[in-house]
């Protein structure tokens, strides 16, 4: 008997199936890919490892595949990801290095526009056997180069006209989550609405939230206790995620910001306690084992992804 091919798609198929999510989880060096790596291993959780288009830029192109096939060959269950790709040819070549997703996000243009060319990706990358990602509606906050001020939630009966035009085979929504560390001015809440209305109208399309980092405001107490000045902090309710994953279609969360506050904030912790240490290893270890305690808190608590390999 031929065996399943456990590839990407199999896994979100699963996830729609058994109620859990795929954290989407953003690198940008060596470090942060180790610890999304050690925590999917200590969980046996599937999950996806993002990159943008500067984190490509600033790791290289031959060095991000070469750290992402090292890790997939002592995990096979983590699929390479371009998060916001902006143009036809940035997807292009993210198919073309042999990504196994990528994310058009041209919610920004006219409904008519975002359609074309997000079809034109999906026409292209569906040819190479790989998924995509697109967005209706758009988030608030500022991530690496997406920027929006405000947030327009994502109209149900846009998406599955998007939906059916594009044969997108995931659909980034808009119900309330924020680019960035500083998400809210208040208690958050999320349109879990809007997501009943959608799933109605595409009930078995995988759904994703990007901008869902909680920010833990005890990683924040430390980032600012050594140096940092980071204020207003507010993240995305973690009961609210749970119940997006557990009630809901959601089967691929992004998360970045908790990454990056988790790694910064030990590291400063590091440096100030030790002011004569100049050795990268042993600062970087210690921001590396934070990231990894905080991704497996998050696979565990919030995506329901353990032992989903």
């Amino acid at each position: 008997m031929e065996k399943t091919k456990k590839d990407l798609k199999f896994y979100l198929n699963k996830a729609l199936k058994q109620k859990f999510s795929l954290g989407a989880f953003n690198f940008c060096n060596m470090e942060s890919l180790q610890s999304i790596l050690t925590a999917c291993k200590k969980t046996n959780s599937p999950a996806i490892v993002a990159v943008s288009e500067s984190a490509l830029k600033y790791m290289g192109e031959e060095f991000t595949i070469a750290l992402f096939n090292a890790c997939k060959k002592q995990f096979p269950a983590l699929f390479l990801h371009l998060d916001h790709g902006k143009t036809f040819d940035v997807c292009k070549k993210a198919v073309d290095l042999g990504f196994d997703s990528v994310m058009i996000d041209d919610s920004n243009l006219s409904f008519e526009e975002n359609v074309k060319l997000t079809k034109k990706v999906v026409d292209y990358a569906h040819k190479k056997g790989v998924l995509v990602e697109g967005e209706i509606g758009q988030i608030k906050g500022v991530e690496d180069n997406i920027s929006a001020k405000n947030n327009v939630y994502t109209s149900p009966k846009q998406a599955c006209d998007f939906a059916t035009e594009t044969k997108v085979d995931m659909l980034a929504v808009a119900i309330g989550t924020s680019h960035g560390i500083n998400k809210y001015t208040k208690t958050p809440t999320l349109r879990l609405d809007i997501l009943t209305e959608i799933e109605k109208l595409l009930p078995s399309l995988p759904i994703v939230l990007h901008g869902a980092s909680t920010i833990n405001q005890e990683l924040i107490k430390t980032y600012n206790k050594f140096g940092g000045k980071i204020k207003k902090a507010i993240g995305v309710d973690e009961d609210l995620l749970k119940e997006a994953v557990q009630k809901h279609n959601v089967v691929k969360i992004n998360t970045d910001s908790d990454i990056r506050l988790s790694f910064s904030s030990e590291t400063r912790k590091v440096l100030a306690e030790n002011k004569i240490e100049i050795d990268p290893r042993k600062y970087l270890a210690k921001g590396r084992m934070k990231a990894e305690e905080i991704i497996s808190e998050k696979i565990e608590k919030t995506l329901n992804s353990k032992n989903k390999k």
